[in-house]
């Protein structure tokens, strides 16, 4: 059994189950947003707003999948403007400001470190949204409480820290085939002759 490559992949599967024309001919997904940027074990992902989607639906993407190099060069110049005004709010700061350096100096390594992702946010698991092994790891893209951003966790993690959660997820995906009894077969039989 091979995962997909992508959330989206996935979730396609699920919806329209195996063997459907809709995984002959893949389907593309329109970004509407990009709304945020990480690096991944050296690749570049970004977190997408999808066009007819809601929020919870948002997810992380390598920079290699997408195609809205419009969207990308938009949010990456947002973000640099951003940075360059945080720069001169804390020069400002800094200049007014005296005897608190070490304080400034833990607050900007944090700022500078990459935010927590996953179960290092400390927030309660809602649902899994999907699934993924495009990492080589199986990874699940989780729904957090309180929040609208999901992240992809290591399946591994998820097992143990939110085993109901992950239940849930594979309950909500599973198909029941019923198979008549020989009493119904041969009622089918009869009727046939």
């Amino acid at each position: 059994f091979a995962f997909p490559q992508t959330t989206w992949e996935v979730l396609g599967k699920l919806l329209h189950g195996p063997g459907t024309a809709e995984e002959e001919e893949e389907e593309e997904y329109v970004v509407e947003k990009v709304l945020d940027r990480r690096v991944v074990k050296g690749k570049v992902e970004f977190l997408l707003k999808w066009k007819g989607f809601s929020d919870e639906d948002n997810t992380w993407e390598p920079q290699e999948n997408l195609d809205c190099p419009d969207l990308i060069a938009e949010y990456m110049q947002k973000h640099k403007d951003k940075e360059e005004k945080k720069k001169e709010g804390k020069r400002k700061t800094a200049s007014e400001a005296s005897g608190d350096s070490e304080e400034r100096g833990s607050k900007r390594k944090k700022e500078e470190g990459e935010k927590a992702r996953g179960f290092g946010r400390g927030l309660q698991p809602e649902r899994i949204i999907g699934a993924t092994d495009s990492s080589g790891e199986l990874m699940f893209l989780m729904k957090w409480w309180n929040s609208d951003e999901a992240d992809l966790v290591p399946a591994k993690e998820a097992n143990v820290k939110c085993p109901q959660v992950v239940i849930s997820f594979y309950e909500e995906r599973l198909t029941w085939h019923s198979y008549p009894t020989e009493e119904e077969e041969k009622k089918e039989e009869e009727k046939k002759d």
